[in-house]
């Protein structure tokens, strides 16, 4: 591994991120359960209650835990930045979101006002202590590298689609739907699948490909433009969604086509690779370009796939953004455990490859 440019002595306390690691799971086999017992019909509109609870089980509870776990210990290895009082941003900003979120998903399935009030309460506070305190660590980093500059670019989209998710949430409490609502939430999604996960994938693989898995550096033009180009496609998008809705389709093949080349490049950097050895993390990376392809495609038409939303969420929220996180998960976590236990001195350590069991990771992922 390359650890050039990495941060590794400021690293924050390894409670901050595991509570985060360790709760993904929970939801991720609660979203399981929902779906083996929901009506198949209902998920296939995106505006179901079923359909809502499951894809926030997801996307909050598994990829979003993974997500803000993660970031508690990427801005300081990566950018230099502390977070303030990282233990208390984390166990607090933890609790509250694991609240909210139980308790949106029992408020929206059960129509219970007082559990939807104390689910906006929980996740507006969650995730206000987290973001904010991410955004003001970003202020005292010197080296604004592309990974960084990615990593507050996805902070801001996340910031405005929690702001959207809580006008959402609050339109349940109040009973007032809208078309705006269904504005919101289109674009609540979009922002939230391209702007913060998309755009997080897209910084760390700056970082991580050539660190774990000695792939080429990527190119100037793709580190320093890609992430400003899609940032500006998804607000061509959203304008164009407000005032001229028939010609939305620019905004979304301007974005697809940036994505489009990212997953190409990075299958190209993995046949680079200086050590091509067979890593079930490798399978990931590679399964998820050919989701973001596929799914990118699917959303561009996503006009004469009304009646499969369920296809179009799982190949981008599942195909890519899923197998991204579980792949990294299985360098991330060990890497985290054998980082801190040689920091405290411990002298037999297994190796970050022996940490993993190799057979059930393929299992997984043929899974």
């Amino acid at each position: 591994m390359n650890f050039n440019g990495l941060s590794v002595d400021q690293a924050p306390p390894i409670s901050a991120p595991l509570r985060f690691f360790l709760s993904a799971p929970l939801f991720g086999i609660l979203a399981g359960f929902l779906i083996f017992f929901s009506d198949s019909a209902t998920l296939m509109s995106r505006y179901s209650l079923d359909s809502i609870v499951i894809t926030h089980a997801i996307t909050i509870g598994f990829l979003g835990f993974i997500i803000l776990g993660a970031m508690t210990q990427m801005l300081s290895v990566l950018a230099g930045a502390k977070i303030p009082n990282v233990q208390a941003v984390a166990k607090y900003s933890h609790i509250l979101l694991v609240l909210g979120s139980i308790f949106m998903f029992l408020g929206l399935l059960n129509n219970n006002h007082i559990f939807n009030i104390v689910a906006f309460v929980g996740l507006g506070s969650g995730f206000a202590i987290i973001l904010l305190a991410i955004l003001i660590s970003l202020r005292s980093v010197k080296n604004f590298t592309a990974t960084v500059r990615a990593m507050i670019t996805s902070a801001v989209f996340a910031l405005f689609a929690v702001v959207m998710g809580l006008y959402l949430l609050y339109s349940y409490i109040s009973n007032e739907m809208s078309a705006f609502h269904m504005l919101v939430a289109n674009i609540h999604s979009v922002w939230a699948v391209f702007g913060f996960a998309g755009i997080l994938i897209i910084g760390v693989a700056f970082q991580v490909l050539p660190m774990f898995y000695v792939a080429p550096k990527f190119k100037s033009f793709c580190k320093q433009k890609v992430v400003w180009l899609i940032s500006a496609g998804l607000v061509i998008w959203l304008f164009l969604n407000f005032f001229y809705e028939e010609y939305a389709i620019v905004g979304k093949i301007w974005i697809a086509l940036f994505f489009w080349a990212f997953a190409t490049t990075v299958w190209h950097k993995l046949n680079k690779r200086r050590r091509p050895i067979s890593d079930v993390t490798v399978w990931y990376w590679r399964s998820a370009s050919i989701f973001l392809t596929l799914g990118s495609f699917v959303w561009i038409f996503d006009e004469y796939f009304k009646n499969e939303y369920i296809v179009m969420a799982a190949i981008l929220v599942g195909g890519f953004i899923l197998s991204v996180m579980t792949g990294m998960l299985y360098k991330i976590v060990p890497f985290l455990v054998w980082f801190h236990l040689n920091a405290t001195g411990y002298t037999s350590i297994p190796t970050i490859n022996e940490m993993i069991n190799k057979n059930l990771a393929k299992v997984q992922f043929f899974l």
